[in-house]
């Protein structure tokens, strides 16, 4: 048996590669078995370097998320602290409440009071153009009666006329203090109505015309006399 093997042994072809490789399958074998070992770890590595970073990657996203996100959060605080320190309406409710104003509360309280300035505002600029037409009045009033004086200081024998401001300012205080005196002794402040109805009286009785222009002379005369002028 042994023989005969042998010699079927022999016989069998042989290919030039199987010359070649005296031992193909397990030379085979045994090279297929380190490549896919040497192959499989490195894919093994691979995998674990792209994994690690990946996870780093995705962990540096998040965490500059989480701190873009913490920024956006404290400039929203610092915006709604200023706004309840700007508005007188949000620092008197939060002194007398003794409570955190939300963030509701403090954006309406700032409106409300926006809008309060904005009416302020369109009140003052009213104010300042009526205040600009009464100059404007004045500035004409001002041209007109200078005018007037001009002329009349241009007619002849007016100079030795004229009055001084000491006199003119004499005779209005002496009108003013015997208006005055007469107003003050007819007068009962008790109520309002009492009031009113002897401010009516001292008027009727007072300041007629025929009234005060008899006061006028006398004080004139009086001031004349002082004066010493003829």
């Amino acid at each position: 048996m042994d023989l005969t093997n042998r010699y079927l042994f022999k016989l069998e072809p042989v290919s030039p590669s199987d010359k070649e490789q005296p031992y193909p399958f397990s030379r085979c074998s045994s090279t297929g078995s380190i490549n896919t070992l040497s192959s499989s770890a490195h894919n093994t590595d691979d995998e674990d370097s792209d994994g690690k970073s990946t996870m780093s990657y995705k962990e540096r996203r998040r965490e500059a998320h989480t701190q873009a996100e913490q920024k956006r959060r404290d400039a929203i605080k610092k915006g709604y602290d200023s706004l309840q320190d700007l508005v007188p309406m949000c620092q008197q409710n939060d002194s007398l409440s003794g409570y955190k104003l939300s963030k509701a509360t403090i954006l309406q309280k700032s409106i409300d009071y926006i809008q309060y300035l904005l009416q302020q505002k369109k009140k003052q600029e009213d104010e300042l153009t009526a205040l600009r037409k009464e100059v404007v009045a004045l500035q004409i009033m001002k041209v007109n009666y200078e005018q007037i004086v001009k002329a009349h200081q241009n007619q002849p024998g007016n100079a030795a006329l004229q009055v001084s401001d000491e006199v003119k300012f004499q005779v209005f205080q002496a009108i003013m203090d015997t208006l005055f005196h007469s107003f003050n002794c007819g007068m009962s402040v008790a109520n309002f109505t009492e009031l009113s109805a002897c401010v009516f009286s001292w008027l009727e009785e007072h300041c007629k015309p025929q009234t005060l222009r008899d006061m006028v002379i006398s004080i004139l005369q009086q001031l004349k006399s002082q004066i010493g002028q003829p």
